[in-house]
């Protein structure tokens, strides 16, 4: 059979795709693809009538409900390339599909020819988790990671239990594990998807090449000092546990900058929570993140003594609790190469940077090379109805990431 035409993706393809995919599934309010719904369940479809239109792809579901399309190569040696059709509520055109879309392009590049590996799409299940409160819950089980009791007990805010939503898709929670077999085979993975942030953007660069994800340390700080009346107490007998957790969440803030991580507070909690009362106890919800592990190791240690000094000194004591903890994923170096070399050919420029938000690839990560490819995102917005990428960036993105995909074939092909 012919070789494919490896300039001949087609971007205007794929954006009419994304058009046509939130028409049936958004509107004014946003997508409304959260999984194991009936409109998920509605994208599915779209999805499999499009995989349908490409000669000699073969689809199946996984028995943790991802989906994946195969075009058998010369070799049994596979290349992923995929991303993820679920929303939150309320979410925006481009997240996760954009990479759905993009996959179904570089198969359509293929078919009628035999290509050297294996090439497989894969629309991860439940990347959100939006309705249960648990990520990668496909990629997780895919990878033998996902432990079903953890999750068991999941219930949505109707009361509906994870398992009981899984077994209406036709997902059985305790065989998910055995999705592992669809990954005997994979040499690489490949994942085109926006942003969420603002730095390709204030750059002026249309796409980035992502370097890994970056590893979180997530705890609860408890400060607790002495509740008394906000009137008749004088400052210099006060013991306010709000006072120590906002000079905690300042110094947290000077720590991460001096790590090149970021820390966020995204809660404070007083207790009686009044104003007439000094918080005789404050609760901080403190999330870290940095993508080398040697630096955030680092900026928990520090953040924790800074707690202890700064209890002492306020006449408060402090405890702490993980909440959650993920360690810093980096990509394939070689991976991240055809990744920045397949943006200079496209938009002459590229910057690599780290990627904040949690994705399926990282999963695999932990088994094969693999790396992302992140397109702007119009003022940082995602998981939002006013989520947006100029189309010009689209098409760059569309272009680049099947060069990403063609250079990663050749290469496990070679291997």
């Amino acid at each position: 059979m012919a070789a494919p035409d490896l300039s001949s993706a087609q971007p205007a393809r794929v954006i009419a795709d994304l058009r046509e995919l939130a028409a049936l599934t958004g509107g004014p309010d946003g997508a409304r693809r959260v999984c194991w719904t009936a409109e998920w369940q509605k994208a599915r479809a779209w999805e499999q009538g499009k995989l349908a239109e490409i000669p000699s792809c073969r689809v199946e579901i996984d028995e943790a409900g991802n989906l994946w399309a195969t075009l058998p190569g010369a070799s049994p040696d596979v290349v992923v390339v995929g991303s993820h059709i679920d929303s939150v509520p309320h979410g925006g055109w481009l997240d996760g599909c954009l990479g759905v879309t993009a996959a179904i392009e570089v198969l359509r590049q293929y078919a009628g020819t035999v290509p050297p590996v294996t090439l497989r799409l894969v629309d991860w299940a439940d990347e959100e988790g939006a309705r249960f409160g648990r990520s990668l819950l496909g990629s997780t089980a895919a990878v033998g990671r996902l432990v079903a009791d953890e999750v068991r007990g999941l219930k949505d805010r109707d009361g509906i239990a994870l398992p009981d939503a899984l077994a209406s898709c036709g997902i059985d929670l305790d065989r998910m594990g055995q999705a592992t077999g669809q990954l005997a085979q994979v040499r690489a993975c490949l994942e085109l998807h926006i942003e969420q942030g603002p730095v390709l953007e204030q750059m002026g660069l249309p796409l980035g090449a992502v370097l890994g994800t970056v590893g979180v340390e997530r705890h609860a700080l408890r400060f607790a000092g002495s509740t008394s009346h906000a009137g008749s107490t004088p400052m210099h007998l006060r013991r306010d546990a709000f006072l120590s957790a906002a000079r905690l969440a300042l110094e947290a803030r000077e720590i991460a900058k001096k790590h090149g991580g970021v820390t966020t507070t995204g809660s404070a909690v007083c207790e009686p929570g009044i104003v007439t009362a000094i918080a005789g106890v404050c609760t901080l919800l403190v999330d870290q993140r940095a993508l080398d592990a040697g630096s955030l190791a680092a900026m928990w240690a520090e953040v924790r003594e800074a707690a202890v000094r700064i209890a002492a000194e306020e006449g408060t004591t402090v405890s702490w609790e993980p909440l959650f903890q993920i360690e810093p994923i980096p990509f394939h170096p070689t991976l991240i190469g055809f990744a920045e070399e397949s943006i200079r050919e496209v938009a002459g420029a590229v910057h690599s940077l780290p990627s904040g938000p949690l994705h399926d690839t990282p999963n695999l990560a932990r088994l094969c090379p693999a790396t992302m490819m992140f397109c702007s995102s119009i003022n940082g917005i995602s998981h939002s109805p006013l989520e947006d990428t100029p189309e010009e960036h689209l098409v760059l993105a569309v272009e680049a990431f099947s060069r990403l995909a063609h250079k990663t074939i050749a290469w496990v092909a070679s291997s």
